[in-house]
C-alpha cells in the first residue's frame, strides 16, 4: 500500500512563500547592487544548459543546509558573511524552500526571486554562457 503524503510540495512551497519575502527580478537586482548575495540553488546540469548569472554564488539545493552551518565540514564562507541573501532557482519553488530553510537556520535577511531564472531572463537580467 502506498504511503499517504500529508503535506505535499505545493503546500510546503506555499508555506515558505508566506514566511519569506518574494522579489521580482528587478527588485532582486537592486538588492544585489546594494550588497546582497545571489545564491543560485539550481542543479549543475541546469547551469550548463541554461547559463549562469554573473556574480551569483552556486549552491546546489541538496547541499544548502551543510554549506550554511559553520559546524559542518562542508561550510562555505559566503554563508558566514553579514549580508542579505537572495535565493534563485529555475521557477521559484526550490528558492522559496531554500530561503525558508536559510531563515530557519538563522540567516537574515533572506528573500527569493519569484519565477526564478525563467523570470530573471524574461526581465532582461544578465546571463553568462
Amino acid at each position: 500500500m502506498p504511503q499517504t503524503i500529508t503535506r505535499g510540495f505545493k503546500q510546503l512551497v506555499e508555506e515558505a512563500n508566506a514566511r519569506v519575502e518574494t522579489l521580482t527580478p528587478d527588485e532582486a537586482r537592486r538588492r544585489i547592487d546594494d550588497g546582497a548575495l545571489l545564491v543560485d540553488v539550481r542543479d549543475p546540469r541546469e547551469l550548463e544548459r541554461e547559463g549562469r548569472i554573473p556574480g551569483a554564488f552556486h549552491c546546489p539545493r541538496g547541499m544548502l543546509e551543510f554549506w550554511i552551518d559553520p559546524e559542518s565540514p562542508y561550510f562555505k564562507p559566503p554563508f558566514g558573511e553579514d549580508r542579505p541573501f537572495v535565493f534563485l532557482c529555475a521557477g521559484g519553488w526550490r528558492s522559496a524552500l531554500s530561503a525558508a530553510t536559510a531563515q530557519d537556520m538563522g540567516l537574515k535577511p533572506v528573500a527569493h526571486v519569484g519565477g526564478g531564472f525563467k523570470a530573471w531572463k524574461e526581465a532582461g537580467g544578465p546571463v553568462a554562457g
